[in-house]
């Protein structure tokens, strides 16, 4: 895809998609569509940048579907003098609509090969409100900080509460929590010390992240 014909993707993505999907917020419509997701698809898999498909990224992983990205963002609210921390970097293209909207992101990716390919994506295209650690939270734990806002860009088969602790009062969480086929998105926001409002936002189905805490099984 070149010139006019990946704008016409772009485009059709955003009209045939992401609205469609009940993303009208002004901001997040701009972000994706000035953020050149195709510059952070593998190569293999350019010619699908803006399908409605998660496209893979290797090492088992995959994007979240446009519509997902935008309802996510669109979730989240992030502000310009907001600190954001993101949990699963992917290819980097949340990351760069996040550093886009907010004033600096965290973003933490498990797998080496795909933060680095993520930080080189970032770089090339003057990224440099967001810095890519490589870790895994369940086993090194979360980056330390008080955060306005944190996107977790893979599933929880149960909620953690080590996230929403992270948050500043009035801050917002982003996480997908079940097991398939039953998976529940929410938004959960920190209105006290140890008071969080949960609002469930619809149901869809994503990869878990790796090294996650499994639900209780009962055995008789």
């Amino acid at each position: 895809m070149v010139g006019t014909n990946v704008e016409q993707a772009r485009f059709n993505m955003i009209e045939q998609q992401v609205r469609p999907g009940e993303v009208l917020d002004p901001r997040v419509l701009s972000v994706l569509a000035e953020v050149p997701r195709e510059a952070f698809v593998p190569e293999a898999f350019r010619g699908l940048a803006f399908a409605d498909i998660r496209v893979p990224l290797g090492e088992g992983e995959c994007m979240m579907s446009p519509i997902m990205e935008g309802r996510m963002l669109q979730a989240l609210d992030v502000q310009p003098d907001e600190q954001v921390l993101e949990i699963g970097t992917g290819s980097g293209f949340v990351t760069a609509c996040l550093a886009r909207l907010g004033k600096e992101v965290v973003s933490v990716e498990i797998h080496e090969s795909l933060a680095t390919r993520a930080r080189q994506a970032l770089e090339a295209r003057g990224v440099s409100n967001a810095s890519v650690q490589t870790g895994d939270v369940f086993t090194d734990g979360l980056p330390q900080g008080d955060y306005d806002v944190i996107a977790v860009t893979g599933s929880l088969p149960v909620e953690d509460d080590r996230f929403r602790r992270l948050l500043k009062p009035g801050g917002r969480l982003f996480v997908i929590v079940g097991e398939d086929p039953i998976m529940e998105a929410l938004l959960i926001t920190r209105s006290g010390d140890s008071q969080w409002i949960r609002e469930s936002l619809f149901d869809t189905e994503i990869p878990a992240l790796i090294h996650a805490p499994q639900p209780q099984r009962f055995s008789f």
